[in-house]
């Protein structure tokens, strides 16, 4: 019953969590967009104070966007916000992390070769992480590093690697590629939290009063709404990496996940120009051959070698199956045995020799060649016996 019920909240946060992450994201790019396709206004515009104007067509109607150089004469009666999205966001990317991984932390968390054997001090040291990524980037970004923005951009994609690599010292793979991402997230967050809010409450507080809005605060928060902009597609490719092994299992996955991360934000600088009116393809040629490269590298360095089964070398069916038995039926079974599994994740049962044949080609993937299951190898799953079972489907 404590599974059955696990797996539904876990639903529910999920849920929650992705439409959150809907609004928040698509607020996020909208206005960026909006800021980087404005356009200079006719003269009588530019005379009551408006800085840039644009205009779209959306539903059927015409719409007219407009920024402000400061302020309207007179400030409007209703004022939205855009924060709840990005607060509720985080809020339900914790708890879901919190449902998924900490209160299943043996299974889910713990890395069977990790620098951490408690789950208990496994689910501090997530937690720990995530703030210390916080901390660590706001200390950055009080630097005058900030203001040079490509040794700044460099200097972010060192912080991001070593972090990666801490996560997956620490963790299971799955668990530390997503816990990057969950960092990454804590800090849009936290730019949202710690400087865009503040500082837009300063602005609206200063016109009421009468006073010059801060110029300096307001500048400070659009850049960390930039930052926020750059780091939303890695944010993204990391909260789905782990439906993709091939990523994570990988011997040098915390530099792979990275290497993705840092090529698909180079990637957004093409479209932020564009909506300026620059066009520079070459941005994206060089993206495209960067991903190229990490796909080739870490198809060259990932998979490991199996002796075909054409040779002596023979796994009887008994064999084969006292290996899975053993290694994956725990959750891979009608009636899973292992915690936290109410059935068997994606559907896959592995209980004859014709179901797991059945599933070879993934099997082999992810149990023989990246070696990524059983989950953090809590099983202990040997080289021999992930030999003796790449041969066996070959067979």
């Amino acid at each position: 019953m404590s599974a059955y019920i696990l797996d539904w909240i876990s639903l529910i946060f999920r849920w929650l969590h992705v439409l959150a992450a809907i609004a928040w994201i698509g607020s996020s790019l909208k206005y960026v967009w909006i800021d980087n396709n404005l356009r200079k206004p006719p003269q009588w515009k530019a005379d009551k104070g408006i800085k840039g104007d644009v205009w779209v067509i959306h539903g059927g109607g015409i719409y007219e966007l407009q920024k402000y150089q400061v302020a309207p004469a007179q400030m409007p009666q209703t004022l939205h916000w855009v924060k709840w999205e990005s607060y509720t966001t985080w809020l339900t990317g914790f708890l879901l992390i919190s449902v998924v991984y900490y209160s299943q932390a043996s299974s889910y968390l713990l890395a069977g070769d990790g620098l951490i054997n408690s789950p208990g001090l496994a689910v501090a040291a997530g937690i720990a992480f995530l703030l210390a990524n916080l901390a660590a980037y706001e200390g950055l970004i009080r630097t005058p590093l900030v203001n040079k923005g490509p040794v700044f951009a460099v200097t972010m994609a060192v912080f991001l690697l070593v972090s990666s690599y801490i996560a997956f010292a620490l963790f299971a793979p799955r668990a530390a590629a997503l816990h990057v991402g969950a960092a990454i997230g804590t800090i849009m967050s936290g730019n949202v939290f710690f400087g865009i809010v503040p500082a837009q409450k300063a602005f609206v507080k200063a016109i009421e009063a009468g006073q010059p809005p801060p110029e300096a605060k307001a500048a400070f928060a659009k850049l960390r709404s930039t930052h926020n902009n750059y780091l939303t597609l890695p944010v993204i490719m990391l909260m789905i990496s782990n439906h993709y092994p091939i990523l994570y299992s990988h011997p040098w996955g915390w530099l792979l996940v990275i290497a993705v991360a840092l090529i698909s934000a180079y990637a957004r600088h093409f479209f932020n120009l564009r909506n300026q009116g620059i066009t520079k393809p070459s941005i994206l040629v060089v993206s495209v051959v960067c991903l190229i490269a990490v796909v080739v590298a870490a198809q060259m360095t990932a998979f490991k070698p199996v002796a075909s089964a054409k040779g002596d070398l023979r796994v009887s069916d008994a064999d084969a199956m006292a290996i899975v038995a053993e290694h994956c039926m725990g959750c891979h079974a009608a009636q899973p045995t292992s915690p936290g599994f109410l059935a068997p994740p994606a559907g896959v049962i592995l209980e004859t020799p014709k179901q797991t044949k059945a599933w070879q080609e993934r099997i082999m993937a992810v149990a023989v060649q990246s070696q990524y299951m059983p989950l953090g190898n809590l099983t202990g799953m040997t080289e021999q016996q992930r030999h003796a079972l790449g041969v066996w489907l070959q067979q």
